[in-house]
Order: C-alpha cells, then sequence, then structure tokens
C-alpha cells in the first residue's frame, strides 16, 4: 500500500532536507485539505513518587523521536499527571487568592467607603431629614383629618405650619367641584418721576400665569398655585365687605400685597423712576358654560369684586419691602 494513500493512516517523515514532507490529499470542496481524525489515544496512568513515569506511547516520527506536537488529549493527560516542564499544559492563567483584608476593601461601597467620622454625619443627616419629613406628614395629616383631640389642642401650631405655603384644597374631589372661572388683576397708584399722580391699567394675573403654563411641560409651582391659592385664602379670611376675621385675614391681605409688589415690578408698571404707592385688586368671575345635554341654564355676564386700596409702605431700615412693598424703579 503508498504511505501516501488517502486511506492510509501512517503519518510522514521528513523530506531529504530535513523537514518535513507534505503528503498528496485530495482536495476538499473549498480546495483544502480534508481533516484526519486524530487518533485516540489511551490516558496514562499517574505516575507513582518512587518511580519515574513512563512516556505515554504516542505517534513516532520516521526518526524514532516522538511526535513535535502532541494532540489536545496528550496535553490534558500531561496537565492532569503533573508530567512536562510546567506541570500544567492546556490549563488556564493561575489565579492567586486575594487576602481578607484586600477582598473587604474593594467589596466597600457607598456609605461603608467613609471614614466613621463621615458614617456617623451620614447617619445624622439622615435621622434629620426622616424626622423632618414624618412631622411634616403628621401636621399635613392634622390638617385635613376631621376634628380630634391633637387639633383641638394644637391646632394653632399646625395652622401656623400649614398656612399658607401648604394649605390643602379638596374642590376638584367635591360632590359639586368649582364651576367659575376666577382672573385675578390688579391695577397701581404710581408718582412718576416728575412727581404726578397716575393710576395704571389692570394687569390680568391670572392670564399671565396661563401664557406661562401653556405649552410648558414643567410649569412651576409658582405658576400654577401660588396666586390662585392666595386668593382662596383671602376669601377664606374675610367677610362681604372685605374685612378681615381673625388673625390669619391680615396674613392674607400681607400675602396679597407682596405678589402684587413682585409682579408688578415684573411688568415694570412704575417706569423710569417711579413708585408704586397704592395697589387694588378685583376677580373677574364668570361661569362655566354646562354642557348642552344638561338643560341647565346659567349667566354668562363676569361679576367684578374690587379690594380696597392697600398703601404700599417701604422699610427704611434694610431698604426691603415690608409686606410686599415698592422700591425706587418699581415694585419690590
Amino acid at each position: 500500500m503508498d504511505a501516501y494513500d488517502a486511506g492510509s493512516n501512517a503519518r510522514q517523515g521528513r523530506d531529504e532536507q530535513g523537514g518535513r514532507g507534505r503528503p498528496d490529499r485530495p482536495d476538499g470542496p473549498d480546495g483544502q485539505a480534508p481533516l484526519e481524525p486524530s487518533e485516540p489515544s489511551e490516558p496514562s496512568e499517574p505516575s507513582e513518587p518512587s518511580e519515574p513515569s513512563e512516556p505515554s506511547g504516542g505517534p513516532v516520527g520516521t526518526g524514532g523521536g516522538p511526535a513535535e506536537t502532541g494532540g489536545p488529549v496528550e496535553a490534558e493527560d500531561e496537565a492532569e499527571t503533573g508530567t512536562g516542564a510546567a506541570a500544567g499544559i492546556g490549563a488556564g492563567p493561575r489565579v492567586t487568592p486575594a487576602g481578607p483584608g484586600q477582598a473587604s476593601a474593594e467589596l466597600r461601597t457607598g456609605v461603608a467607603a467613609l471614614s466613621p467620622r463621615y458614617q456617623v454625619g451620614a447617619v445624622v443627616a439622615l435621622a434629620v431629614v426622616a424626622v423632618a419629613v414624618c412631622a411634616h406628614i403628621g401636621l399635613v395629616f392634622l390638617h385635613v383629618a376631621p376634628s380630634n383631640t391633637l387639633t383641638k389642642q394644637h391646632g394653632a401650631a399646625v395652622d401656623e405650619w400649614v398656612y399658607p405655603e401648604f394649605e390643602q384644597n379638596w374642590k376638584l374631589f367635591a360632590p359639586n367641584p368649582l364651576q367659575q372661572n376666577i382672573s385675578v388683576q390688579v391695577r397701581a397708584e404710581v408718582t412718576t418721576a416728575e412727581g404726578a399722580i397716575r393710576t395704571t391699567g389692570w394687569y390680568d394675573l391670572s392670564a399671565e400665569d396661563g401664557r406661562s403654563i401653556e405649552g410648558n411641560p414643567l410649569p412651576s409651582h409658582t405658576q400654577q398655585n401660588e396666586l390662585r391659592r392666595a386668593w382662596d385664602f383671602f376669601v377664606a379670611t374675610h367677610d362681604s365687605d372685605d374685612r378681615p376675621v381673625g388673625p390669619r385675614g391680615t396674613l392674607a391681605e400681607a400675602y396679597l400685597r407682596r405678589i402684587a409688589a413682585l409682579r408688578l415690578d415684573r411688568n415694570e408698571a412704575a417706569g423710569p423712576g417711579g413708585v408704586v404707592e397704592r395697589v387694588q385688586y378685583r376677580s373677574r368671575t364668570t361661569n362655566v358654560e354646562p354642557p348642552p345635554w344638561s338643560g341647565e341654564k346659567v349667566s354668562d355676564r363676569p361679576v367684578y369684586r374690587e379690594l380696597p386700596w392697600w398703601p404700599v409702605s417701604v422699610d427704611a431700615e434694610d431698604g426691603d419691602a415690608e409686606d410686599g412693598t415698592a422700591k425706587e424703579g418699581g415694585a419690590a
């Protein structure tokens, strides 16, 4: 039989120049030589400590020595038996296990990575925030809850915390929700730079807030609720003659006066060198038209409510506006 026959499993020896020969093999489908199936090698027995291990019977070349390159099975056998130069041929890189101190240092993240002093500071800050949040939620709950022993004894403290910024309004969820559009307007009496007195036109503050909110995906809280809540606060704490009922009525007037001063200053109502002397509010209320199928009839005529003129005074000590007062060059 020819040694270079495709059916022969004999290995090729070295050629005349001492190099390896290349058998003439038929080309595969892509012009490449087909791979020959490797001969399964028998696993070698582990060597005893007292006797040297015998070389495993691998393929032998024409020179009588072992083949230059062993198969993957031979590499695994050598790695298992501990033979070879590195006693681990075919195995992955060795990984040195980290000590307990190094492992704990790598795993410390977040607050645990801080020094003990800063850890104590972070815990104290979190505790203060948690107490403040719980206290706020508790006071707001007492404000909206029905009358009870705590609200009867500490109602004044609850009102001081809640009003006016955190007041709760449940009209949207009432059985008969609000069916009116209320527009809050303001005007001012101004002393010009030449000393003359003039009265400005009405500034529709509700329309200004509406234009700021329209098309704005993230409107501010002041644009949505400041003016509306301030007017509701005033109406709830004044009688039909616009006289305050209790100390909260005075607070409501001061709150509206401050808003008027800020809005007039933004609109430059006083003009160059002018000073706002007094302000006046009014509301314009119109009914929301009912749906056609209801058969309900309401008046479409607006109803106005004008408040008296409120003077605007300046605190001479610090130059700040007191209760929403104006400054030189416009309202504060």
